[in-house]
């Protein structure tokens, strides 16, 4: 699995995008392509703080802040652990600046990050929020706000990847092949 792996040693994938992007799918597509593989959902790893969750843009900001900096520390020690035992991580999470980015670059080095920015269009997020479970929905109007500052942020960094016209499953063999070549960032 070349693709995801440099020198046999496994790297860290991380995949975000706009919600509806179709990071959850992609991201265990990948994961079940892989021979030693862990998935680290951003959303599953909330789902762990049972009383006082606030979300990402929910109020008080300054606790949803630092509720989304000790999920994004989670998710990079746990990538750490994996990766350390010969696992690859896969990370699926939002990441909307290039702040968030580096906060990530800095907590899983030295470690080889690929980066993959899944990106099927503003329209197509939508239409996949709308035809999700309803308890998976998620209800969300700043698609074009987030999409120019992720363009703004870090539009050159890693792979963005237009999936719009292909299947999950094409998706993932692509990243599977062709991630370690595209999404280095480090």
């Amino acid at each position: 699995m070349r693709g995801v792996t440099t020198a046999g040693a496994p790297n860290c994938l991380i995949v975000t995008g706009m919600p509806g992007a179709g990071k959850s799918t992609v991201t265990r597509l990948v994961a079940e392509r892989l021979p030693r593989s862990a998935l680290l959902d951003g959303d599953e790893l909330n789902r762990m703080i049972v009383s006082g969750f606030v979300w990402a843009l929910g109020e008080p900001a300054d606790e949803a802040a630092q509720q989304v900096e000790l999920l994004h520390r989670n998710l990079c020690a746990l990538a750490n652990n994996f990766a350390d035992a010969g696992f690859t991580p896969l990370i699926d999470a939002v990441i909307p600046s290039r702040e968030k980015l580096d906060f990530f670059l800095d907590l899983l080095a030295p470690r080889h990050v690929l980066f993959v920015v899944l990106t099927p269009g503003i329209e197509v997020c939508q239409h996949r929020n709308t035809i999700r479970d309803p308890r998976e929905r998620f209800d969300f109007d700043g698609y074009e706000v987030l999409d120019a500052d992720m363009k703004r942020e870090f539009g050159d960094v890693g792979w963005w990847f237009d999936t719009a016209g292909l299947t999950p499953d094409q998706t993932a063999d692509c990243i599977v092949r062709e991630a370690s070549r595209r999404a280095l960032v480090n």
